[in-house]
């Protein structure tokens, strides 16, 4: 294989379902960046490397994208006409952009009035018939379910097991950024397919000889929408972090064997903690993420702080999507942050001298 990167299938394909490499469907997923924290370390006054694996940089803007070139490939090459899934956003958007890709057509369920505007203009720019019910996502993956037979059609939610194979790249590119993996690696949670594909990456690499040991898989999620802290299924979740808005994980068995058998452990964090740090990364780091995303960086900060994550250990966070995926969230957070001014030079000095002196 040459030095110029292609896509995920094509670097990883011996740890991936694909034979059929001309029906490999591809818009460049993957290869996102590992980056170190640095603004935000320094002031815990602790020796943590945290480092965020920027996933909002896939094609689409989310993770989703390492899972859908695989599950969509393979349903291209089982003869498939269509793809449907539910879906609080991420999903319905990446399923749209590859379906389009492969020239098929896509159904996806969306919970009315719960979707970001950013994923919801996704699916409808990329043609799919976006069916709105009024329902939550887990309603909505039941009647996806339900139609599982159906001729001619995949469904490519998580319980897709291609979905899972692709999305465990992510762990094979933390590994070969780190040289080794990480002490932590955190992820936020909500349908729970990522901490458990995660968890099969490095349980293959460690097979495969290219790891000695194991990271630690720690699950954050929003204290509305906890069903693993809970210990079971919550009917009505809510949370301002939509993508993990879940009250029935789909992968519950294999989430809770991640974390159990990496002795790594699950929690929660209020809405409020989630957006600050979302602002956190922002403002401090350069770096836009979803809330759903923060959540993951909000809680290794609190665990820290609480000496669960231990000085000296290096930290993984998994930052799922991009913050423009939910504009809304952001600017109603920021709406103090634009100051008119009238368009004279004076004004402006004044302004600028008045900020900086706050800063001095």
């Amino acid at each position: 294989m040459s030095s110029h990167y292609h896509h995920l299938i094509q670097r990883y394909r011996k740890y991936l379902p694909v034979r059929q490499m001309h029906s490999v469907v591809s818009l460049g997923e993957g290869n996102t960046p590992l980056i170190k924290l640095g603004n935000i370390a320094r002031q815990l006054n602790k020796q943590v490397d945290i480092y965020v694996k920027y996933e909002a940089l896939n094609p689409t803007g989310s993770f989703k994208d390492r899972g859908m070139t695989v599950a969509v490939s393979k349903a291209l090459e089982s003869k498939s006409k269509a793809i449907v899934c539910a879906s609080t956003g991420n999903t319905a958007a990446s399923a749209a952009a590859y379906a389009a890709r492969a020239g098929l057509m896509a159904f996806v369920l969306i919970p009315e009035g719960k979707i970001a505007v950013g994923k919801l203009a996704q699916a409808m720019m990329h043609g799919a018939t976006v069916i709105q019910i009024t329902g939550n996502f887990d309603e909505g993956m039941a009647l996806v379910k339900e139609i599982s037979g159906q001729a001619n059609i995949t469904i490519v939610n998580s319980i897709n097991p291609y979905r899972l194979e692709g999305q465990k790249t992510a762990a094979f590119e933390i590994v070969d950024a780190l040289g080794c993996a990480p002490d932590y690696h955190c992820l936020p949670v909500g349908n729970a397919g990522n901490i458990s594909a995660c968890w099969m990456g490095y349980q293959a690499y460690q097979r495969d000889g290219k790891l000695a040991t194991l990271p630690k898989m720690i699950g954050y999620q929003a204290e509305g929408a906890a069903p693993f802290v809970l210990g079971r299924p919550i009917s009505q979740p809510e949370t301002v972090a939509t993508a993990i808005r879940i009250g029935a994980p789909q992968s519950w068995d294999k989430a809770m064997a991640a974390q159990q058998e990496s002795q790594g452990w699950f929690g929660a964090l209020e809405d409020e903690v989630i957006l600050a740090v979302q602002r956190l990364l922002a403002a401090q780091e350069g770096i836009f993420c979803e809330p759903a995303s923060a959540i993951s960086v909000a809680g290794v900060l609190r665990d820290i702080h609480r000496g669960k994550i231990p000085a000296g250990s290096t930290v993984v966070c998994t930052l799922t999507g991009h913050g423009l995926k939910d504009p809304m969230i952001a600017m109603e957070q920021c709406q103090d942050s634009v100051i008119t001014i009238p368009a004279e030079r004076a004004a402006l000095i004044a302004l600028m001298d008045e900020k900086l002196s706050q800063v001095s």
